[in-house]
Order: structure tokens, then C-alpha cells, then sequence
């Protein structure tokens, strides 16, 4: 003992000269004698023993933490330093404590922070965390010295004073919690104010420090800490979203009054689950499912019948799955209800992140759920159904993911009244989305009972009939996944799902819509047993057309159901041929020339696309023949009655279009046609003369045909004044019909068969050759040589009369040639 005073008193004596001039004016001075006292005492060599330090640390404490005071910073810098290092290697420091936290409180815990040095700011804290770290239990004393500190340095401008304040906090919460939960709710607000800095790694710390101050302290800050953990849920950082997870999922398992907050804490750790970051999907799936062993354990009592009898997992579950323990799903079937309805609101929110993790936290929320889900149908189905409609793809997949889980755990009875309402009520593509999701997820033997009633709603004309391309995609969507679900059950609704699909090519706004359409059409035909498309059409083509009947008479161009019976004519190829009576007592009355004039012009333009290829279609049957007369008498020939207007004169080249695709069908034969014939002549003269080129040109054609199928079979006298129409013609506007015309006056001339009356009607021919010289002399030489076949057809009824007519006029012509070659002809012959 008498050594050690001697040793530690020859030290305080040898320091004593640093110790007076710690309070010189002179910076150099204190600082050298800060280094002197450290020098010869903490690095002394050889070094002091433990108790000696304490002794001399006894004596010199007051003047070192007067100097943490000092003007200079190294000179402070070296004051603290000391100190804390002193406080590293003496006995019970603690001691110390009521000469050192009064300086710390002055220099850090002011409302203005005194110590100006980021550097010794972080140095002081630094000091606080060792002096906690030394303290154990006996640092309660100071608790309100360290909230005072600690509440100024958590919000410290400096990120590494913020960071070091964090650690200290967890420490102090960590060591005295018995006390320190009474002071806890102090340090929420700073922490608060960091945990949105601008550097990660604060933010992380800040949460994790959160997580202990609310762990060790009062439970009842969570309920201000929720809003702000949510919002580090969207944070850039992984390591800030994790440890959100991380410090939510300790507190689910171990905070005291948890069961409090479940229904706030839940949706933060499952959020994770879905995170984009497999290692905090990892993190929060761990902890969700020791959350849920931990509250079996917990509760085993009261659900004991279910822990001893817990059932495998259904037989109708979502595939890839792995089903949550029995105390996650009740975990949160008890909760649900205190989640759901905010949920939804998120879930529609204008913040798009916001909706991203809404959409992603409904499907985990529904799969721990299970069949709970069907109390809260009604804002589930509302809130999908306004979700579905999001510009966020993402959302729109999430929540189809979570309709398809109503399928697998809500019964039909309770799902599609819900969803039929809304189909009925907003009749929008999102409504649809839901249904074929749903369907997606439903049992098959379930969903049977109900697929009448679901295409019935379907097949509405409000759903069916619509033009917007999402409705129609999501229609199809229902179709494909209703056989995909119902397999051969949907043999008896096959024929409104025909229907649907007729109607959606039909009114189809693109491409990918009919292709879509025309693949499900093939999935049908495979589900009803049918190995051809045909057998698919004969099946559900004659009810389709039969549906038409009270409706068709009030048919308008805008009326849907004319375009779906184009459409359905149009698919069904070979099988119109087997349904004549059936399409021509639609095709007749929708022709009529009082029914609405547009309306005519689309049904002309169906009927020539199937005479176009009436072998494939009209005539597949081979009995077309026998009523094609009918579409000439009662539909083609009063259509090409002239009336005036642009519509009219469009329904008039219809009508002849149409004429000209039955005479090339083939249909048609001299007997078929004998008792019409005369009156379509007459039509064809006026409609020859029309304004309208394409009229003239393809009257022009049926002229040829027709002249050419009837032949000698016309009536005489009026083909010997027939001639004049086609004279006119030939002083055509237009070339082309010039020469088409050429054409018509050789089969013209070949109904005579040779046998002219020359001396009965002399001027008439006289007229045919002198008309026809005129464009022999035409500048067009493609005219010229046409007009030079005809010449030598006429010339065969009179020759010498020709060659008459020719000598007078080829004086006139720019070439002898064509003359010459005629005279020469005939005198020949």
C-alpha cells in the first residue's frame, strides 16, 4: 500500500506543473499539457497499475473535464480522449460519473449544442455508448442526463453522430428496461425526424434503433411509428426495406403487448414477403412463419382441436404453394377485418407505389385467409374490380393473382352473386377481369352448377354487344378460361359460348381480338367432341340465325346483329349451304329496296362475298340452283331500279356486283334465268347509261354473260333494238368500258346465230357498222383492234354492205390499215 501511494502521489507530483497550466492563457501551453499528463500517465512506460490510475484519475478529473470546455479544439479533443480512455482501464468508472455526465449534458444535451466539432460531438457520443457499455444497471441513475443528450444528438446535423446516438440508444434501452421504458417515448420523436436522411445506412440504423427502443421501451409508440415504417417499405434501399421487415417481425414475436398491434404490424412484415428482393422475401417469410408457430404455442389451448386434428392441405389448392401454419392463417382471419377495408383504399390510392404494395400485400393477406376471405367479399370484390383498371400492370397481375385465390377458397353461391352485380351494373372490361380470375381458381365441380347463369349473363347484349377492345378481350378471357376450367361440362352451354364468340369476331376492333376468338372457336369444337370446324358451324350456326327472327325485320346498318350474321356466313363456309331457307328468309326482307339504304349496300356486299366462292358456301349443297332465281327476281332487279341520290347509286352497283358474282358462280343455267331475264335486261340498259363508273363497267360485264348464257333464247324483236345501248357505250368516258363493251357486242352479235333479218332491218345494221367504223379509227389501238374483232363478226350478216359502208368513210381514217384489212376479208369470202 505504501508503494502504491508512493508511486501514484510521485506521479501526481510530477503532473502537477500540467495540471496549473491547464488553466494558462496560452493554447500551446494547455495542449502541451494535456499531452503531459496523458504521457505520463495512460502512456507511461512502464504502465501504471489499475489502481494507481484510479487514484491519480481521482485527483485530476475536475481540471480534464473543465478543459472539455476549452476554447481549442485539440486541446478539448486531448481533454476528452483522456478521459474516456481513463474510464477504458480503471476500476468501477461509475464512480466518476457524477463529475463526467454534468459535462456531457452541458457540451451535447442543451437546446443549442455547445460543442461546435462534428468531430467531438461524435467523440462525446462515442463516450456515452462506453460509458453505457461500463455502466451496466448502475446507468439508470443518469437515464434523464442520457435522454437529454440523446434527444439533441439523434437529430445532430452530422450522419456519424446520428448513427453512434443510435447505437447508444439501443445499448441504454437494451440495459436498464425496467427504466428505461418510462423515458422511451422521449427519444420517438428524433428518431422520427431521421429516418427519412438522405444516407441509408442512417435510415437503416434509425429503424433497427427504433425496433429497440419500442422492444425495451413503451409499446405504445407503435401506433405513431406504423405511418412512418409503411412509408420505408417504398425505400430505394434493400437494407432500409429489410430492416423494416426484420424489426416489425421481432416485434410480432416478441414485443410485450403485440397482440395490441397485430393488425398494424402484420401488413408491414407480410409486404416483405413480396418484396422484389429475394433475400427480404426470405427474411420476411422466416419470420411470418415463426410469428405463427410462436402464437399456436401461445394460444394452444384454445385452438387445441385444431393443432391435434390439423388436415393436409385441400386437394383444390393454388399450385406451387406452400400453405401457411395454422397460426399465420388465424393470425390473420382475426385480423382481417381491421385491414381490409383500408387495403382497398390503398389499393385505389394516386400515390402509384402505394398501389404496387397494396396489390402485392392482398394476395398474401387472401392466402392466409384462406375461406375467411368470404366475410368481406363485398369490399374485396368492389376495391379488385376498381384495381383492375390501374395503368400500373403490375397492380392488374397482383390483383388477378388475388381473384384467382377467391376461386379456390370462396363457394360459387357467394362469389357470383357479388361479381354478377357488378357485370350488371358498370358492364366494364374490370368486372370481367375479376369473373375469369375467379373462375380461373374454381373448382370444376363447383363451377358447373353455375355456367349456365354466368354465359346467360355474358351473352347480354349490354356485355356482348360492345365495341371496346379491353371488354372484348376480357369476354374471351371468360370463354377460354370457362372451357379451360369446365372442360366437357360446357357442352351444355356450348352454344351461347358459340354465340359470344360469332358476336366478338363480328365486332371485333382488331385483329389480335378475332384471332383470340377464332383459337377459342377450336378449343370449343375440341370440347364438344367435334374433330372439324365444320361439325362445330352445323351444330350452332341454324340456332344462331334462328335467334335473329323477331329481331331482323327492325335491322338498321348500325344494328350489331347484322354484322354477326355476316360474320356467322361469312365462318360458316360449306354449312350456309345446308341452311338456305333459313339465310335467304333473312337475306330477302333485309334487301328489300324500302328497307333502310346503307343496311342493303353491306347485306349486297355479304352476298357477292359468298356467290364470290358459292361452290364453299351457297352451293355447297348443290341446291342453290333451284332459288338463285329468287335472289335475281326479288332481290337483285328491284335494287337496280334507278332512284336518285348517292346511296342509291350506290345500292345499284351493289345490286350489279352482286348480279355479276351470281352469273360467275355458276349457278345460273338458261332456264333458271328465262323468266327474268327480260326484265333484268332492262334494269342492265338503264343501269349502263349510270353516272357511276364501276356501275357502267360491271353492268357492262353482266350484259356479256348474261348475252352470252341466253344466246338465241332472247327474245328477237327486242334484241334487234337492243344495239343503240351499246353504241353509246362505246363513246364511254372510259377506255376500259370501251373495250369491255366490245366484248358485249360480239356476244350480242352471237345471239342472232347468223341469221340477221338484213332486208327487215337494213337501217339497223347500217347503224351497228357505221357506229362501229367511227372507233375503228379510235387513237387507243387496244380499242381499235377490239372494235376490228366485232367488225368482222357483224360484217358476216351483210359483207358487201360493209364493205360499202367502209369505202365511204376510210378516207376519213388516220390508217387504211383496219379498212383495208376488212375489205379484204370479206371480199374473200
Amino acid at each position: 500500500m505504501a508503494s502504491f501511494d508512493q508511486n501514484s502521489n510521485a506521479t501526481l507530483q510530477g503532473i502537477a506543473r500540467h495540471i496549473n497550466c491547464l488553466t494558462e492563457d496560452n493554447r500551446n501551453t494547455r495542449k502541451k499539457a494535456l499531452e503531459g499528463i496523458r504521457k505520463d500517465t495512460l502512456d507511461r512506460n512502464p504502465s501504471l497499475q489499475v489502481s494507481e490510475l484510479t487514484h491519480i484519475l481521482s485527483e485530476i478529473i475536475k481540471p480534464l473535464l473543465k478543459a472539455f470546455s476549452d476554447p481549442v479544439e485539440k486541446c478539448r479533443s486531448l481533454a476528452i480522449s483522456t478521459v474516456k480512455d481513463y474510464c477504458k482501464v480503471i476500476e468501477k468508472p461509475v464512480r466518476f460519473l457524477p463529475y463526467i455526465m454534468p459535462v456531457l449534458v452541458q457540451r451535447l444535451g442543451q437546446q443549442d449544442i455547445t460543442e461546435p466539432s462534428e468531430e467531438l460531438r461524435l467523440l462525446l457520443v462515442e463516450f456515452c455508448s462506453d460509458i453505457v457499455e461500463f455502466s451496466g444497471k448502475d446507468i439508470h441513475i443518469f437515464l434523464d442526463d442520457f435522454i437529454k443528450i440523446l434527444q439533441r444528438t439523434l437529430i445532430d446535423a452530422y450522419p456519424e453522430v446520428k448513427k453512434e446516438s443510435c447505437r447508444c440508444s439501443s445499448a441504454i434501452a437494451k440495459s436498464v428496461p425496467e427504466y428505461f421504458h418510462m423515458q422511451s417515448e422521449t427519444l420517438i420523436k428524433p428518431l422520427l425526424m431521421s429516418i427519412t436522411h438522405q444516407h441509408s445506412k442512417v435510415r437503416t440504423l434509425v429503424i433497427q434503433t427504433i425496433g429497440d427502443v419500442i422492444q425495451y421501451g413503451n409499446g405504445k409508440a407503435v401506433d405513431t411509428i406504423v405511418s412512418h415504417f409503411a412509408q420505408r417499405l417504398f425505400d430505394d434501399s434493400p437494407a432500409v426495406r429489410k430492416a423494416v421487415v426484420t424489426v416489425t417481425g421481432h416485434w410480432l414475436l416478441d414485443l410485450p403487448d403485440r397482440y395490441s398491434f397485430h393488425h398494424k404490424l402484420m401488413p408491414l412484415l407480410l409486404t416483405g414477403i413480396s418484396d422484389t428482393q429475394p433475400e427480404i422475401q426470405e427474411v420476411a417469410d422466416s419470420l411470418w412463419y415463426d410469428v405463427g408457430l410462436k402464437f399456436e404455442k401461445e394460444n394452444e389451448k384454445d385452438f387445441k382441436d385444431k393443432l391435434d386434428f390439423e388436415k393436409e392441405a385441400p386437394s383444390h389448392y393454388p399450385p406451387n404453394v406452400e400453405r401457411p401454419n395454422l397460426g399465420c392463417r388465424v393470425l390473420v382471419n382475426r385480423n382481417l377485418s381491421k385491414i381490409v377495408n383500408g387495403l382497398m383504399r390503398d389499393i385505389v390510392d394516386w400515390v402509384a407505389p402505394t398501389r404496387l404494395k397494396s396489390a402485392s400485400l392482398l394476395y398474401v393477406l387472401l392466402l392466409n385467409a384462406e375461406d375467411y376471405i368470404t366475410q368481406h367479399m363485398t369490399p374485396l370484390i368492389s376495391g379488385m374490380n376498381k384495381a383492375c383498371a390501374d395503368q400500373e400492370v403490375q397492380v392488374v397481375k397482383d390483383v388477378q393473382r388475388s381473384a384467382e385465390l377467391v376461386g379456390y377458397f370462396v363457394e360459387p353461391e357467394v362469389w357470383w352473386k357479388l361479381v354478377q352485380g357488378n357485370i350488371k351494373s358498370t358492364q366494364s372490361y374490370t368486372s370481367l377481369m375479376i369473373l375469369a380470375n375467379i373462375m380461373k381458381g374454381t373448382e370444376r365441380s363447383k363451377l358447373k352448377p353455375y355456367l349456365s347463369d354466368i354465359c346467360c349473363t355474358l351473352a347480354n347484349p349490354d356485355i356482348c354487344l360492345s365495341i371496346t377492345t379491353p371488354l372484348q378481350q376480357q369476354l374471351l378471357k371468360c370463354m377460354g378460361t370457362m372451357m379451360e376450367v369446365g372442360q366437357t361440362d360446357v357442352r351444355d352451354v356450348g352454344q351461347i359460348i358459340f354465340n359470344v364468340l360469332i358476336t366478338v369476331i363480328a365486332l371485333k376492333q382488331t385483329e389480335s381480338t378475332a384471332e383470340e376468338a377464332h383459337t377459342l372457336l377450336g378449343k370449343l369444337s375440341e370440347v364438344e367432341g367435334f374433330s372439324t370446324k365444320d361439325e362445330l358451324f352445323r351444330k350452332h350456326t341454324k340456332p344462331l340465325i334462328n335467334s335473329f327472327e323477331d329481331s331482323y325485320i327492325m335491322w338498321n346498318t348500325h344494328t350489331p346483329e347484322r354484322l354477326v350474321l355476316d360474320t356467322l356466313l361469312i365462318e360458316s363456309g360449306p354449312i350456309v349451304g345446308e341452311l338456305l331457307d333459313e339465310v335467304m328468309a333473312i337475306l330477302v326482307p333485309c334487301l328489300d329496296p324500302k328497307k333502310d339504304a346503307e343496311m342493303r349496300v353491306k347485306f349486297f356486299s355479304l352476298l357477292s362475298q359468298l356467290l364470290m366462292n358459292a361452290k364453299e358456301t351457297l352451293d355447297s349443297q348443290g341446291k342453290f340452283g333451284d332459288i338463285s332465281v329468287i335472289v335475281v327476281r326479288d332481290i337483285v332487279i328491284p335494287n337496280m331500279v334507278w332512284q336518285a341520290g348517292r346511296i342509291a347509286s350506290a345500292i345499284r352497283t351493289s345490286a350489279v356486283s352482286c348480279m355479276w358474282a351470281l352469273l360467275q358462280s355458276g349457278v345460273l343455267d338458261k332456264e333458271k334465268m328465262q323468266p327474268v331475264v327480260e326484265d333484268l335486261i332492262t334494269q342492265l340498259k338503264t343501269s349502263m347509261d349510270s353516272d357511276n363508273k364501276n356501275t357502267r363497267l360491271v353492268s357492262c360485264r353482266v350484259m356479256t354473260r348474261l348475252l352470252e348464257l341466253m344466246n338465241s333464247s332472247l327474245d328477237q324483236d327486242n334484241l334487234y333494238n337492243f344495239y343503240p345501248e351499246l353504241l353509246k357505250r362505246l363513246d364511254d368516258s372510259s377506255d376500259e368500258i370501251r373495250i369491255v363493251v366490245s366484248k358485249t357486242f360480239l356476244a350480242y352479235l352471237e345471239c342472232f346465230e347468223g341469221k340477221y333479218k338484213v332486208d327487215q332491218y337494213r337501217l339497223h345494221l347500217e347503224s351497228i357498222y357505221k357506229g362501229l367504223l367511227v372507233h375503228l379509227d379510235d387513237p387507243d389501238a387496244k380499242i381499235q383492234n377490239s372494235i376490228l374483232e366485232v367488225l368482222k363478226e357483224a360484217g358476216k350478216f351483210s359483207p358487201q354492205m360493209l364493205i360499202t359502208e367502209i369505202e365511204g368513210v376510210k378516207h376519213k381514217h388516220r390508217t387504211n390499215r383496219y379498212c383495208e384489212e376488212l375489205i379484204k376479208t370479206f371480199k374473200s369470202s
